[in-house]
């Protein structure tokens, strides 16, 4: 017993050196300080799974005997795949020492544990779900895993991505749900985006002139003045034009038709970028 023991601590810390000098896609693992033989684990959702943006932790809990003796998995994060808290019943863990090889190592161990996830066959700690389900799980996990000390403690760097992820959507709904208020957010290229259920008539300068690529808060040169300034301006033009003489009327009336077009064309433009830069950022986030 005591000449196994330091057995597993070496291949603890060879495997641990062994996964920093060649990361295994997709997942993070970190022995907890206090006890080797626990190791925290992150599996990130690949791409066009019904994983994708989730973030799934669990540990790996390893006997003294190791690697003579494999250890129990657990899943501790939601997913829709496997029940939390609970032993998973894989070839590579506990369950079935009559399959395991002392050869695997941590990242062997991860890499299959993702292998059977991504899998749909049932066994002793795999449970059922949707399509949707395993979504909807994905998007909660971000929030989930932060309660977790553990998880804060051993994966800073994780926690600081999905804190950046939780603002981003905070940012997009208050943009795409405010009422008359204006709402700041940025997007994944960090410029900054400001919407309004007014978009078609009051868009901030300068987010149009970066957007459109202007200067001086102006769209290809044609400067935009915010509501206020235009309704003022408009209640003036209708004024001179009831002063005017008669033989000024055809050139007041010919001003105002222009001045007509002209708002016009201004609001189609601005709520059309409005509408691009929303499915911009809607995209980058997905």
């Amino acid at each position: 017993m005591t000449n196994r023991k330091p057995t597993a601590m070496s291949r603890m810390k060879q495997d641990y050196l062994r996964l920093k000098k060649d990361p295994v896609p997709y997942i993070t693992a970190e022995p907890l300080p206090s006890n080797l033989l626990e190791w925290h684990y992150v599996v990130k959702g690949p791409e066009d799974s019904p994983y994708q943006g989730g973030y799934y932790h669990g540990t790996l809990l390893f006997p003294r005997e190791f690697p003579f003796k494999p250890p129990s998995i657990y899943m501790l994060t939601p997913n829709g795949r496997f029940k939390t808290n609970t032993r998973l019943c894989l070839s590579i863990s506990d369950f079935h020492p009559d399959t395991w090889n002392p050869t695997w190592s941590v990242g062997t161990i991860l890499t299959g544990l993702l292998s059977f996830m991504l899998e749909s066959t049932p066994t002793l700690g795999s449970t059922e779900s949707s399509l949707y389900e395993k979504q909807q799980y994905a998007k909660k996990s971000l929030a989930f895993n932060l309660k977790n000390s553990n998880f804060r403690e051993l994966f800073p760097q994780i926690c600081d991505e999905i804190n950046c992820r939780l603002k981003t959507q905070q940012q997009l709904l208050q943009a795409t749900t405010t009422g008359n208020k204006l709402t700041t957010c940025s997007n994944s290229t960090g410029e900054t985006v400001t919407g309004s259920n007014k978009a078609a008539k009051n868009y901030n300068n300068n987010n149009v002139n970066n957007a459109a690529g202007g200067t001086n808060g102006s769209l290809g040169g044609i400067a935009i003045s915010d509501e206020n300034d235009f309704n003022e301006n408009s209640k003036n033009d209708n004024t001179n034009v009831n002063n005017h003489t008669n033989n000024k009327n055809s050139n007041s009336d010919s001003y105002c038709n222009w001045h007509s077009i002209y708002s016009n064309l201004i609001a189609i433009i601005s709520f059309a970028i409005f509408a691009l830069i929303v499915n911009y950022v809607i995209k980058n986030l997905n």
